[in-house]
């Protein structure tokens, strides 16, 4: 079974791909803020962290999977989106130094929520069939000893720029995270366990997804 992910993060395919799963990576080209906005005036309220990534994740699998049959898809499209939650403010990306530098000035030795959104859809015979999704939320403690200089050096890096909440923990980001409280890889920004149960909810079994080839896989 061939999974398809409606997603161009670095972080969700080595992810991935260190699980044997080696995915057909497509830019589901949707205008997050857009979407948000329009489903918070539809229903006249702010919209909760939960849902935000799974209206985020279900607009990236259906974005890929409206024009499927063009692409030659035949599997599962996966649409994810991650969003970090603190004193009760959403968090995405900040793309400005100012903006990181602020936030991690305010986030620095303290505990916020990372919310994940997962959004798979089956997509065999040219056309979608069934649809699940789920959200997954980790704790996040911050370690309250790091420096403005060590800041400072990780915000010219320019990783925390483009990621929720301005941190990682699979990469530069990771030394400055003291706790996880939840699934590690929802942190990344896809819980492979939340993954594992969506898949099985549409009736296949997890190793189907396995395609890396390694010796340790079964043939």
């Amino acid at each position: 079974m061939r999974l398809y992910l409606a997603s161009t993060s670095p972080a969700r395919l080595a992810l991935l791909r260190a699980a044997g799963i080696e995915p057909v990576t497509m830019s589901p080209d949707v205008d997050e803020d857009a979407v948000a906005a329009a489903e918070a005036e539809r229903l006249g309220e702010p919209l909760t962290p939960h849902h935000v990534v799974e209206l985020l994740a279900r607009a990236k699998a259906q974005a890929v999977a409206a024009d499927g049959a063009e692409r030659g898809i035949d599997g599962l499209i996966l649409g994810g989106d991650s969003v970090f939650v603190l004193d009760g403010v959403i968090y995405g990306k900040p793309h400005t130094s100012d903006r990181a530098r602020e936030r991690w000035h305010t986030q620095r030795g303290r505990t916020g929520q990372l919310y994940s959104g997962h959004w798979l859809i089956e997509y065999v015979d040219g056309r979608p069939g069934r649809a699940v999704g789920a959200v997954a939320v980790a704790d996040v403690t911050f370690a309250d000893d790091l420096s403005d200089s060590e800041l400072d050096a990780y915000i010219k890096t320019g990783e925390p720029l483009f990621v929720a909440g301005a941190f990682t923990i699979d990469s530069l980001g990771a030394p400055y995270i003291s706790r996880i409280e939840g699934d590690p890889s929802t942190v990344v920004g896809l819980s492979l366990p939340t993954l594992r149960r969506l898949v099985l909810r549409l009736g296949y079994d997890w190793p189907s997804l396995w395609n890396t080839g390694t010796s340790a896989l079964p043939d």
